[in-house]
């Protein structure tokens, strides 16, 4: 039955999206996977893609995945560069992974307009300036 399976909510795992060398006006951008937990995560899948309209045409990116076998406690890893021109897109990332011998998984998804200097914030461990969803 539905409600004899456990729902989980993932906490204390991010998706940060960071100008290269902290420039703002940097025309490449760094995204980052972020374990903020005190735990190792395992086996870690990554799924990303962007998708929108440019100048009224349906646009989607290339669907990125990676795999990680481990990300330590409170460490990251990058995950992709991003060019500015992209961010007239929305782009998610479908993060699954194995933590506390339960499999987690979420979507984070980065809306059209989201990836802009007012919506910076500091970063945890990475210490730079960006835009995260936690």
């Amino acid at each position: 039955m539905k409600k004899d399976i456990p729902i989980r909510l993932v906490e204390n795992v991010a998706i940060a999206v960071v100008p290269e060398r902290g420039e703002a006006e940097s025309d490449l951008w760094e995204v980052y996977i972020i374990n903020l937990k005190d735990d190792p995560i395992d086996h870690v899948i990554v799924s990303s893609t962007g998708f929108g309209t440019i100048e009224g045409n349906a646009v989607k990116t290339s669907t990125l995945r990676q795999h990680f076998d481990s990300i330590g406690p409170r460490s990251y890893r990058k995950l992709e560069l991003m060019k500015r021109e992209l961010f007239q897109l929305a782009h998610q990332f479908w993060v699954s992974f194995l933590y506390d011998d339960f499999l987690f998984d979420k979507k984070y998804t980065f809306v059209k307009g989201s990836l802009d200097v007012e919506h910076f914030t500091r970063i945890p461990l990475l210490e730079q300036q960006g835009v995260m969803i936690k």
